[in-house]
Parts: structure tokens; sequence; C-alpha cells
């Protein structure tokens, strides 16, 4: 027998907050019987969980999640994301269209933005 992922888990100290940007993020929605100030926090249609810790982000987290765009440009996609609360990181984009960004959610976690899939094609 084998193991499946049941959630990909985030430590934060606001597991409300953060799981409504990651909602927006997604286009989803937080579910109904989660409320501010609840310890744990989970997003519909989602495997991702948000769970209440005392302590901060101390360093670079080991894993991370890479976003594609599906209906957008990489470039649009970020700005999408600095407007929603994000922090750009590091910025390896490229002037020929190639690389990705590295954005920060509001506690400080690093994600990517990829190009989409159109923008794969194109080159």
């Amino acid at each position: 027998m084998t193991s499946l992922v049941r959630h990909v888990t985030f430590d934060c100290a606001d597991p409300y907050k953060l799981a409504s940007f990651w909602a927006e993020v997604f286009g989803t929605t937080l579910h109904p019987e989660d409320q501010p100030g609840d310890g744990e926090v989970g997003l519909v249609g989602s495997d991702l969980l948000f769970i209440q810790v005392p302590e901060s982000k101390a360093v670079k987290n080991r894993v991370h999640v890479d976003l594609q765009p599906q209906d957008r440009t990489r470039d649009e996609e970020v700005e999408r994301l600095l407007a929603l609360g994000a922090t750009l990181f590091a910025d390896h984009r490229n002037p020929d269209g190639t690389g990705w960004a590295v954005l920060l959610d509001p506690e400080g976690n690093e994600f990517c933005v990829e190009r989409s899939r159109a923008e794969r094609e194109q080159s």
C-alpha cells in the first residue's frame, strides 16, 4: 500500500488571514466552517491547510509552491499577486521571456510564478 498527500500544510501566525490570501490566489474560498481566530483553516477544493504555530518563520522554505498562470501571462500574474499582498523577493525573469519570479506571501513563505503554458509554447 502506498501513501497519498492529504495536505500541504503552511505553519503560520494567522491561519485565517494567510488562507484568505491563498484563496484569492487560487480563486476559491475558505471552508465555510472556518472563522477568524481558528487555529486550522483550509481551502475549498484544495489540499492546502494553514495551521497556527507560535514561532515565526526563520529560514528559507525547503518546499515551495510553483504557480503556472492559466488565463494570463506570468508578468500579469505577478502583478495580480503583488496587488493581493505578495512581495517580490527575487526576479529571475529574462529579457527573452524565460525565467520566473520568486514572491513571498504575507507571512514570508516563498513561492514562484512561472510562464503560462501559452508562453512556453511560443518559445
